[in-house]
């Protein structure tokens, strides 16, 4: 479904033609060939990357029945015993359990032959010296058994998994010390407009910093990428081109934010047509964000965002991060919270969807006061986004509707 819609700008009607649904735009996306690159590094470097082998188990996990508790260890059914031996973990037991006998053994510590429980030691008390009296007439086997867990063989981590830190120590139990994860793609960021100074700079007359690439910036090092800053391009085809054409040659991607709407000095789109870029899409029925563009060259690729900050960075958190994640051999679908209104929403335009910051406050959604996509302030609070998708112009208080955290 493409979407045509119409605009009045200053009494004149401006149509806006071939605007994709944002469902058809992230199938454009995300089904892109990726030229993946790989590299070996040090598991305790491999926090956040994403998983370019399956991993197997080297050993079987317990490698060998051990004591889930700390007590004796002994026969099923026998009340009185006496010590025979001190288990702790790390130690190969040196005595066999016989009838009426156990071994005081420690949490994780192998377990010793002729032994089938583990009894707890406040279920057991001293009767005299190296004999121990059972309290009650039954008791738990607490026995981790060897490969109860995991065989030898098994595969315990999947390619394409980004690695968390419950993975890390998945990675050392099976000696996976050197594990093949992706290469972090390269990210070049560029902002455009006349309009911008650095954020170190004092923005005199008409100007404005430029929030935006280092927002942007903050986002691919949160992923994690390898964000490379390209500067401020001001608004001439002939600026866009070398800039753009110097981020294609140090990165896999090129993101710039700005200078891709209807404007007058508007030049994104055709000076990426002259440096060969086969554009996908370049308008998406969504709000914020309509005016986004997607192309490509080869196995590099390039979008074009616009330039207010919040339209950035919802694109960027929908659209560009998956993609980025793609790149990278990784699937996951984000998470998606179903939470109920804690107020009535309306809007008064429904053309296309619109994604609304949300804060959410004790399991309850509020949209954030939220003055149009410059408003970058207002996500300061939000810790959310909903959809509202195109024809509807409320939403109840109470109704339930899909969070995505951010």
């Amino acid at each position: 479904m493409v979407i045509n819609q119409i605009v009045i700008r200053k009494s004149k009607i401006v149509i806006l033609t071939n605007m994709l649904l944002l469902e058809q735009a992230l199938e454009i996306v995300l089904n892109q060939d990726f030229k993946q690159k790989t590299e070996r590094v040090s598991f305790q470097d491999a926090l956040h990357r994403v998983l370019a082998e399956d991993i197997y188990a080297d050993v079987d996990m317990p490698p060998f029945d051990k004591s889930a508790v700390d007590g004796y260890a002994c026969r099923m059914g026998d009340r009185v015993m006496t010590v025979i031996e001190t288990i702790p973990a790390g130690y190969v037991p040196q005595k066999s359990v016989g009838p009426g006998q156990c071994s005081k053994i420690m949490t994780g510590a192998m377990l010793p032959d002729g032994a089938d429980c583990v009894v707890m030691v406040e279920d057991t008390e001293s009767v005299g010296k190296d004999k121990v009296n059972l309290k009650f007439g039954k008791t738990a086997k607490n026995i981790c058994f060897k490969a109860e867990d995991v065989h030898k063989g098994d595969k315990v981590l999947d390619k394409g998994t980004l690695l968390k830190p419950s993975h890390i120590a998945i990675l050392a139990s099976v000696g996976a010390v050197t594990p093949l994860v992706a290469v972090l793609p390269r990210v070049a960021v560029i902002s455009t407009g006349d309009e911008l100074v650095e954020p170190d700079r004092y923005p005199e007359n008409s100007k404005i910093r430029n929030s935006n690439a280092y927002q942007l910036l903050a986002q691919i090092n949160e992923i994690p990428a390898e964000g490379i800053y390209c500067g401020i391009a001001p608004d001439t085809p002939e600026s866009l081109r070398e800039i753009i054409s110097s981020a294609f040659s140090k990165s896999d991607v090129v993101i710039l934010t700005g200078g891709v709407s209807m404007g007058e000095y508007d030049y994104v789109p055709e000076v990426m047509k002259e440096l060969d870029v086969e554009i996908l899409f370049k308008s998406v029925a969504i709000q914020p964000g309509r005016p986004t563009v997607f192309g490509k060259r080869g196995y590099q690729f390039i979008f074009g965002l616009p330039g207010n900050p919040v339209s950035s960075f919802v694109l960027f958190e929908i659209m560009v991060k998956p993609f980025l994640r793609k790149m990278m051999g990784n699937n996951d679908l984000p998470v998606i919270l179903k939470l109920p209104m804690g107020e009535k929403y309306i809007r008064k335009k429904s053309g296309r969807k619109s994604l609304l910051p949300v804060e959410i406050r004790e399991g309850k959604v509020f949209p954030v006061q939220y003055h149009g996509s410059a408003h970058i302030h207002s996500y300061t609070k939000a810790n959310g986004l909903i959809s509202v998708e195109i024809g509807a112009t409320e939403i109840m208080e109470g109704e339930f509707v899909d969070v995505r955290p951010i």
